[in-house]
């Protein structure tokens, strides 16, 4: 069994995605959404159940997390509807080999994670029909600065408060150093707390566009924080 890094940030998850980017996908997605689906970094679901109302085709839900993919399948469970259509695949996003192709990928909060994007595009690509489309979440920003914890986030539950700090140590190129400290507070005590290293690869937009382009996909028309990509050959 392997180490599972994102453990600890699986009782925060749907706090802090609720808070940031969920809404708007929620919101941008669905009108996107066509036929069977892949989806890259399903978490704890929240954006499976979005895609399951959008398209009746069948849906590949790929996490490598155990603890994300434990609330995943829990939230399967109380959704027979989708039991015999929702396909849970244990592996990452570049060990991804489906059966047959699908008609659309779907990557929501993922890119950033990933070093290989050459590999990914082309792993990717293997895995959609001609002229299949790709969709992620992707807003160009300033890199971040070095800097000391700060807390990002703040949630009540019950008499406990889920606080989420967040540090950036390194910036080099497009690789940023981080740590996120989760940290669970009764009153003035601390009962839990976890830190968390990340290093994440912030590429410019030119250099996804170049990327894509390069793995024969071709840009098509998506709401402003989204982008869409038709694979061209």
């Amino acid at each position: 069994m392997t180490f599972d890094q994102y453990a600890a940030a699986v009782p925060f998850y749907d706090l802090w995605h609720e808070d940031g980017h969920v809404p708007e996908v929620r919101e941008k997605l669905p009108p996107l959404v066509r036929g069977d689906v892949l989806e890259i970094g399903a978490g704890t679901g929240l954006i499976t159940e979005l895609i399951a109302a959008a398209t009746e085709g069948e849906i590949f839900a790929l996490e490598p997390s155990l603890g994300m993919r434990s609330v995943l399948l829990s939230r399967l469970a109380g959704r027979p509807d989708l039991l015999g259509r929702v396909t849970v695949l244990p592996y990452g996003a570049l060990d991804v080999d489906l059966d047959e192709p699908v008609d659309m990928v779907v990557m929501i909060a993922v890119l950033y994670a990933i070093e290989d994007r050459a590999k990914l595009w082309e792993t990717l690509a293997r895995q959609l029909v001609p002229g299949g489309r790709l969709v992620f979440n992707y807003t160009e920003r300033p890199m971040p600065t070095p800097s000391e914890p700060a807390r990002m986030a703040a949630y009540q539950v019950g008499r406990h408060t889920y606080e989420i700090w967040g540090r950036t140590h390194a910036v080099e190129g497009e690789r940023v150093s981080a740590s996120f400290t989760y940290r669970i507070r009764h009153g003035d005590a601390v009962i839990s707390e976890d830190v968390v290293e990340s290093v994440t690869y912030r590429p410019s937009a030119a250099t996804v566009r170049a990327e894509l382009t390069a793995a024969g996909f071709a840009p098509d028309e998506a709401p402003e924080g989204l982008q869409a990509w038709r694979l061209a050959k």
